[in-house]
Order: C-alpha cells, then sequence, then structure tokens
C-alpha cells in the first residue's frame, strides 16, 4: 500500500512525534510509506533523523515577520496543497493521511481525498479560522481519533463519529532513560536543575501553565528544593499574550520557572526520568503521550481530572482539577506516594505499541478504500485473518 502522511511542521510537537513514529512503523510493515511537511524557517529536514525507508519530502516554507497567525496558517495551506497538487498521481496516491487541520485543508485545496487523525478539537474566534477548523473535520473522507472522548467531542460537535486507534508511545527509549544505563545523562540534568518537576509542551493556554505555576507555588511551601522546568514548546501560534501574563504572574508569586525551549530528541528521555514529577495539567489533550513517555520511565504524573485522562491512564496517574488539588497531587508524587503503581504505569505504557498502532491503521485504510470513506460512522477493525483463524 502507498501511504502519504501529512503534517505541517518539522519541529517536535505531539503530532509530528505520532506522524513520525506511525510512518516508521507502517514502513515495518511492508507498506510504502512517505511523509509531507512544511519546512518553516528554512528547515529541510525533522528534528530528529528519520528511518531510511521512509521518503520525506519538506515544502520549503519561507518565515514572515509582518503576517498575523491567521495569514500563516492560509499561506500553509496554500503552500502544502500546492505541493500537493503538483505531485497528486504520482508521489501522492494510495491513501492520504492529514494529522491536522492545515493538512487536512492543503489536501482539500489539491482536490485529494484524505483519511483525517483529530488529535482533539481547537477553540478559534476568527471566523476564517473557524471555518478551516471546521472543514477539516467534515471534508475528509474518513475520520479517526486517539481517543474515545475526543472522538464523542467530534461526534457531539459535528454529528460525525471517528473511529478510535489509541497512540502508540517508544516506551523502550524512555524505560532504557530510568535503568542503570541511563544513570550518567539523568544525573547531568539533575546536576543543572536540582530536583524537578516537568512539564513539557511549553507555555500556552492550553496546556494551562498558568495554573501549573500557582500549584507549583503552593507545592514550594512544603517542597522549597524542588524547581518548575518546562521542555519544549515549538508552535504555529502566537502565545505571545499568554506568556507575558505568565512571567508577570511568576513575578507576583516569586518563582522563577525554567524554561528550556525547544530540546534535543536525545535530551527528552533522560530530562523526563531524571524529573520528581512530571505534570500534564492541560485543559484539552487528544492523548497525553508526553504522560505516557514519563510512565515508561517510571516517573509519577499529575494530570488535569478530564475524560480523556481518565480514559488513557485510569487509576496510574494522580488527578486535580484545580490550582489547591494539582498542588496536592504533586505533592504525593514527589513524596513517594503517587497514585499509580509504577509497574503497572510501564506496562501500560508498553502496551500502547506504534507497531500495534500502524497494524490497526492498516486495517483502517483498507476498509475505508473498499467502501469510500467512513460515512460519518465508526469502521470495523475487526482483523479478517485473525477472526478466521479463530
Amino acid at each position: 500500500m502507498r501511504i502519504a502522511q501529512i503534517t505541517y511542521s518539522t519541529r517536535p510537537r505531539g503530532g509530528v512525534v505520532h506522524t513520525l513514529a506511525l510512518a516508521e512503523a507502517l514502513a515495518r510493515r511492508g507498506h510504502d510509506v512517505s511523509v509531507w511537511t512544511l519546512g518553516r524557517g528554512g528547515d529541510a529536514a525533522f528534528f530528529r533523523p528519520v528511518d531510511p525507508t521512509v521518503r520525506v519530502r519538506v515544502v520549503p516554507f519561507a518565515a514572515r515577520e509582518d503576517e498575523s497567525v491567521g495569514e500563516r496558517i492560509e499561506r500553509s495551506i496554500r503552500a502544502m496543497g500546492a505541493a500537493l497538487a503538483r505531485s497528486h498521481g504520482t508521489a501522492v496516491d494510495g491513501v492520504v493521511h492529514a494529522q491536522d487541520c492545515i493538512s487536512a485543508n492543503a489536501a482539500a485545496v489539491a482536490r485529494i481525498g484524505v483519511v483525517r487523525t483529530i488529535h482533539h478539537l481547537d477553540e478559534f474566534t476568527t471566523p476564517r479560522l473557524v471555518e478551516c477548523h471546521d472543514l477539516a473535520v467534515t471534508r475528509p473522507v474518513a475520520r479517526l481519533c486517539v481517543s474515545r472522548a475526543v472522538a464523542q467531542e467530534v461526534a457531539d460537535a459535528y454529528g460525525v463519529r471517528p473511529t478510535v486507534i489509541p497512540n502508540g508511545v517508544d516506551a523502550a527509549r524512555f524505560t532504557a532513560a530510568a535503568a542503570p544505563g541511563g544513570a550518567a545523562a539523568r544525573a547531568a540534568w539533575r546536576g543543572r536543575l536540582g530536583p524537578y518537576v516537568l512539564a513539557l509542551g511549553g507555555i500556552e493556554p492550553r496546556k494551562g501553565s498558568i495554573d501549573l505555576l500557582e500549584a507549583f507555588v503552593l507545592l514550594r511551601r512544603t517542597h522549597p528544593a524542588l524547581r518548575l522546568v518546562f521542555g519544549g514548546g515549538e508552535t504555529l501560534f502566537d502565545y505571545r499574550p499568554y506568556r507575558e501574563r505568565f512571567e508577570q504572574r511568576a513575578r507576583e508569586l516569586g518563582t522563577a520557572p525554567v524554561v528550556l525551549g525547544t530540546l534535543a530528541d536525545d535530551d527528552v528521555p533522560p530530562l523526563v526520568a531524571g524529573a520528581s514529577a512530571l505534570a500534564m495539567v492541560s485543559t484539552k489533550e487528544g492523548f497525553g503521550l508526553a504522560a505516557m513517555e514519563a510512565l515508561a520511565a517510571g516517573v509519577p504524573v499529575v494530570a488535569r481530572d478530564l475524560p480523556v485522562t481518565r480514559e488513557v491512564f485510569g487509576a496510574q496517574v494522580g488527578y486535580g482539577h484545580d490550582v489547591p488539588s494539582i498542588a496536592s497531587a504533586l505533592a504525593r508524587a514527589v513524596d513517594g506516594v503517587p497514585a499509580g503503581d509504577t509497574d503497572a504505569g510501564r506496562a501500560l505504557a508498553w502496551r500502547h505499541s506504534w507497531d500495534a498502532a500502524a497494524a490497526a491503521h492498516e486495517r483502517f485504510y483498507q476498509a475505508v478504500a473498499a467502501h469510500g470513506g467512513d460515512r460519518g460512522a465508526p469502521v470495523d477493525l475487526a482483523d479478517p485473518a485473525a477472526a478466521g483463524r479463530r
């Protein structure tokens, strides 16, 4: 099967990580896989090496300082759409799978039927961006979500019911970072930072960064040696006003979190494994990949109490619904009394393999091709060959 995966960036974000890992797992299953992306700011490659069995096609996308977020999104759609249109029927045929709303709209510009993974629903206020977001849900020939909770949100909002294929996680990489062989790399982070609570994904409204900041200040009353560390944060959107409010609030509270920014890919596993706890207090999540990686490393996790986090993590993470309860859950985690069991949490992460996700996607693609789409209802992912063996 020929499969083209499309993503909007080369930089490390959850959807981009998903795109690359899924593409590599599909290639291991013998498929002809390519990944298309926009090369923002002159990027010519992804943030990490990609298995050479996967072809990478980077569409040039120069930075412009004088454009709004909306203008940047519109230009992104046009640039990717033009590139896809030029290659349709040659490099782009078979299954075309968009991993975000920019990619889905770009495929529509190129008049290509596309499968879309809806990782989570965004909230826009500009009419044109609302339209782009909505069309990226309704236009695709078939839809996927990585959790039942988000699939239900899509069904409630749009009247279509996506198929659910859970995310994978590279559990081996994070388990290895927590093993004796990773001790030096963990120690390097701890030597630089001291004991720390980690948040991945940058400082932005959806990540609940200001809530975490305020919860951490409560935590510091009983754990004064701890530091709050933010890693990652590459994004298409302009969160400068929120970042300014975050910094102002930090000054008011008399605290100075460490903001590492975008990280080298090899630095992430030891940074996670060295943390006293990982905080994922997002107001919206599709799955929670960073939290699953932390569980693979044996690191306790505190998450905001959302339907999706309950679905994915069950009893293996601590929960908070507001600043005081997040602070209390973090205190229990760093004191060695986390909500979940370390072995059970690691086992949960290991069950979410990319190879299993790729096998499910393969069945999904075959069913969509056979029926011409999902017709607004979940696709039956039963493996006919497996059913015949039972």
